[in-house]
């Protein structure tokens, strides 16, 4: 009972209190960036009122341009006012999939920074596929995966390897194969296998329909079946932490490495098999994102989505259902972020402020305890894990 109280104030209170405290401080910000209510400062009443109103009308834009918006639902139909949330959902889905990536190297007490290079190397494999055959839809888009998986699986593995055999650091590694992929799909767009005809910029041509993830809701809402596969990953995630032996003892390694090789655990196999599976779920991410949204792989078909998956991961607590909603969080604060700044004015950098100042009160879980006068954990007990193991 006390475990389960403990656990439900770690996973679940002092995120919630995070996510409370950054957007108060946001919309202190979002005040403090508005030189007109500034300006009124020298009138308390006037001033409060008009704070109170840009918070409101701030955060209001970031709900009509993230989860609902009233307009498009009283011109287009009520389906349509859901838009938004196809949109968030649509950039949620591969961030999921990055996410869980991070956040099961972290249970097994490693720091996959090269999500984003697993991720290049999946939207590789999967646009060549995509473009090169034409075959049944069903079986063209599981191959697409499959391969997907594969590649970022390999170019994940690589880092285990590495440091299985010659202890190289894996955040070392990993953020120089980060390098290796951006500059690896540069080239790789300007060879003939890749560029497509009678272009010069760097894009490959377009995946065949057959390879396409449908878009289940119609042609208006981009929102496609892509977020299923992420959240049977994540549900694959869950089942392999709680429920079998491999993932005991990726949580065995992750808790405390040497009493894991004492009790006969090979630490090199738990290592490399890690970073297979976290770079095949990076590269289902990027399948995922060509298949799903962008139909062509370009030099910057991923963005940054790899490193804000360590956001994610983070905001999750490294667990399978704290990453979907941490990704879900993400992409909503992301995609409202447009409407904000278009509706009311508001740079959008403040939607950044408010990510980051989530991810601080997380990151410091002894200063929401010290604020919230809760008890803090004994030091014997929070420092004994090499990563996330809750």
């Amino acid at each position: 009972m006390i475990n389960a109280i403990k656990n439900f104030r770690n996973n679940t209170l002092l995120p919630f209190v995070a996510f409370i405290f950054a957007f108060l401080i946001g919309g202190i910000v979002i005040v403090i960036s508005d030189p007109l209510i500034m300006g009124q400062i020298s009138s308390p009443g006037k001033f409060l009122t008009s704070a109170g109103s840009k918070i409101g009308n701030s955060y209001l834009a970031i709900f009509q341009g993230s989860i609902f918006d009233v307009n498009l639902a009283r011109g287009s139909g009520f389906l349509r006012g859901f838009y938004p949330l196809s949109e968030t959902i649509v950039t949620a889905t591969p961030l999921i999939l990055c996410g869980l990536s991070v956040a099961l190297a972290f249970r097994s007490g490693l720091f996959n920074i090269g999500a984003q290079g697993q991720f290049i190397f999946g939207a590789i494999g999967a646009s060549y596929v995509g473009f090169t055959f034409s075959l049944n839809p069903i079986l063209h888009v599981v191959l697409v995966l499959l391969v997907a998986i594969l590649f970022g699986g390999l170019y994940g593995g690589l880092v285990g390897v590495l440091k299985a055999k010659t202890g190289a650091h894996e955040v070392i590694v990993t953020i120089m194969l980060n390098y290796i992929a951006a500059l690896f799909i540069l080239w790789l767009l300007k060879t003939s296998l890749f560029l497509r005809p009678g272009r010069l910029d760097p894009i490959a041509p377009e995946v065949n329909p057959n390879s396409r993830l449908s878009q289940f809701l119609g042609e208006d809402l981009r929102i496609h079946v892509g977020i299923f596969v992420a959240l049977a990953a994540a549900l694959f995630v869950w089942w392999l932490l709680k429920k079998s032996t491999l993932g005991f003892k990726f949580r065995a390694v992750g808790a405390n490495a040497n009493a894991a090789k004492s009790a006969g655990i090979s630490i090199a196999f738990v290592t490399t098999s890690t970073m297979v599976l976290c770079g095949g779920l990076a590269g289902l991410g990027g399948a995922v994102h060509v298949l799903g949204t962008e139909y062509a792989l370009t030099n910057n078909i991923g963005g940054s989505l790899g490193f804000d998956a360590i956001t994610v991961a983070l905001l999750g607590g490294a667990a399978p259902l704290g990453t979907v909603i941490a990704a879900l969080l993400f992409a909503a604060l992301r995609t409202g972020g447009i409407t904000l700044q278009s509706n009311t004015g508001t740079p959008a950098e403040i939607i950044q402020v408010i990510q980051a100042l989530i991810v601080l009160f997380i990151a410091a879980p002894t200063l929401i305890k010290g604020i919230l006068r809760l008890k803090q954990d004994s030091p014997d007990k929070t420092l004994t894990a090499k990563g996330w193991n809750g």
